[in-house]
């Protein structure tokens, strides 16, 4: 038997495989890391406790005063604590100027006009930029009173409580586990 022949495929050895590049590296990001099921669990209960909070208030009050963009807030301040539009200025600052926004507009527009409500969002979004106070969820608030028009002598100071609560619920549930980052970067 001659030792020149060529190893049988199903002996050869596995060449090392390169790590594969994506199809599309344009589209494949980074996506962060899985949270430890822990602080999944502490973020998730704590904000869902602001917001069953707010929706008590609501219901001793007779008013509501869970809105869609506190929802929104609520998932930024509790799950995302460091990024800035977490951060208690851009909260409660941001709220107010949507809440400004959406009145103007209304006030100049048809209540209840999606054109009018989108017009609210972008001035919105203006305004925090220039504010120095970026949150998404403000966009919506304005949004919220252009299409349902709620009255402001109610709504208003509703809204400023309701960012308040969610404010202060963040810093107490960072203190309260020991490995949650603190809450908030920032004050003002």
């Amino acid at each position: 038997m001659s030792t020149d022949a060529a190893p049988r495929p199903d002996t050869a050895p596995e060449p090392t495989a390169a790590p594969r590049e994506p199809r599309l590296p344009w589209i494949a990001g980074r996506a962060p890391a899985r949270p430890a099921p822990g602080a999944a669990f502490h973020s998730v209960s704590a904000a869902t406790a602001a917001l069953l909070g707010l929706v008590a208030i609501g219901a001793l009050i007779h008013e509501p005063v869970l809105i869609p963009p506190l929802a929104a807030s609520a998932a930024l301040v509790h799950c995302a604590p460091a990024l800035p539009l977490a951060q208690p200025r851009s909260v409660i600052v941001g709220h107010l100027l949507g809440a400004a926004a959406g009145y103007a507009v209304a006030a100049v527009a048809a209540h209840g006009s999606a054109w009018a409500a989108a017009l609210a969002a972008g001035v919105t979004l203006a305004l925090t930029t220039l504010a120095r106070t970026p949150h998404s969820p403000a966009c919506a608030t304005s949004v919220v009173i252009v299409l349902q028009a709620p009255a402001p002598g109610r709504f208003v100071p509703l809204l400023l409580g309701a960012t308040v609560l969610l404010v202060l619920t963040a810093f107490a549930a960072s203190r309260i586990r020991r490995a949650a980052p603190r809450y908030p970067a920032y004050w003002w």
